[in-house]
């Protein structure tokens, strides 16, 4: 995955700041997403969903509106019409530099913006919100306490997310004048809503208005346990995967199941022209293998270390399992956890070489079952029988060809 910064003028001349997200090859459709309220292109959630997206092939846009992150304008002076506007000048770059985006997506206000302009963008396929109002005006609740003063002073300086920010009467007034249950009822768009049943910013039930409203076909997901802020990766990357996944329908690019090794045994994996995500294929199952962020990676995937501990720990627990009902002893579950490390030789006593580093692997058992201390024992003695447990122990020999 690439990324890079554009720039592009909204209707006032002010200057906008993007990213754009790019897969390895040709993008298979693109996206534009849309961050939440005072917040930036480089939230969280906004950055997660977007490499998801890029991973599964699509090239994704998100920016600061006005006044906020890297764009220029003055945040005081903008409004939901404002960054509606906004929306509808990022995709005229868009289309005029690159591709029309067919997919929509936006998180919380964001995620109300987008449902307003696709109504006015013919070659918008598909719409997605993420912890969206139903209403424009919810976001007032963000600064009741201040609203009577902005209301008879014409503005305040609220504290949002513990930034301050100037808050004026026509952001109220904007607020106040939008009708989105009636855009959405004219939205003729496939529709995905994601929400968190537990989202104390944006409750749940402006999710249950907007998919009443809304025409088929439409999609509800919950984001169970996630904040309004996504602030748990899991939860982002989660709600990315599955944005990827419903889009592709709609977009008539449905991703077919990879099978790079097809025959009984065969493992392969394929990297593309940059990065380190690999598509991996074990014997014909598939995952993706990638590197963490801090080693330049995208953290979309477990390392080749943590697939090698990942084998060892499973052939450890079936090897345990395949004893346990050998002998007909009462496990009720195994679960065994391994750590992977580099070590200085010295430092491992019952190693035979002294000098250099060494890997070293920590395996924990944990058997549930009512067993004797004899037979927790000899079951420690069995892990050390797994077959990976032997080959890491055993000689090993990697032959190497070029295949063309």
């Amino acid at each position: 995955m690439k990324t890079r910064t554009v720039k592009f003028r909204n209707d006032d001349g002010d200057s906008l700041t993007g990213l754009l997200d790019l897969p390895a090859g040709r993008p298979r459709a693109w996206a534009l997403f849309a961050h939440c309220f005072t917040c930036t292109k480089n939230a969280k959630a906004a950055v997660n969903i977007a490499r998801v997206l890029a991973d599964h092939g699509y090239a994704v846009m998100r920016f600061d509106f006005t006044g906020l992150g890297q764009s220029e304008g003055d945040f005081a002076e903008t409004n939901f019409s404002s960054n509606v506007a906004d929306l509808l000048a990022a995709v005229r770059y868009l289309g005029e530099e690159h591709e029309s985006p067919r997919l929509l997506v936006g998180h919380s206000l964001g995620g109300t913006a987008v449902l307003q302009a696709a109504a006015e963008l013919e070659t918008v396929q598909a719409v997605a919100t993420i912890g969206s109002p139903a209403d424009p005006e919810h976001v007032a609740r963000l600064f009741a306490g201040e609203r009577e003063r902005i209301e008879e002073e014409g503005e305040a300086e609220v504290d949002l997310g513990g930034r301050p920010f100037r808050i004026r009467k026509q952001l109220l007034d904007d607020l106040g004048r939008h009708d989105l249950p009636e855009s959405v009822g004219e939205l003729r768009r496939p529709l995905l809503i994601l929400h968190s049943p537990v989202d104390t910013v944006v409750d749940v039930e402006n999710a249950t208005l907007l998919f009443t409203h809304a025409l088929h076909p439409k999609s509800f997901v919950s984001l169970d346990q996630a904040d309004h802020l996504m602030s748990d990766e899991a939860d982002s990357r989660y709600a990315g995967r599955v944005l990827a996944a419903w889009a592709g329908k709609y977009l008539g690019i449905d991703r077919p199941v990879l099978r790079l090794g097809a025959d009984p045994g065969e493992s392969v994996s394929r990297t593309g022209a940059s990065g380190f995500r690999s598509d991996v294929s074990l014997s014909g199952h598939t995952l993706i293998a990638d590197e963490p962020e801090d080693y330049g990676g995208t953290n979309l995937g477990p390392t080749p270390y943590d697939l090698l501990s990942g084998a060892l720990a499973t052939c450890t627990s079936m090897t345990i399992r395949m004893y346990a009902d050998h002998k007909k002893l009462p496990v009720d579950s195994v679960t065994v956890s391994v750590r992977h490390d580099k070590i200085h030789a010295k430092d491992c006593e019952d190693c035979e070489q002294r000098d250099g580093r060494i890997d070293r692997f920590e395996r924990e058992l944990k058997i549930d079952g009512d067993l004797t201390d004899e037979q927790l024992e000899r079951i420690t003695e069995i892990a050390d029988r797994c077959p990976v447990h032997r080959t890491l122990h055993g000689d090993i020999h990697v032959q190497t060809r070029l295949r063309r």
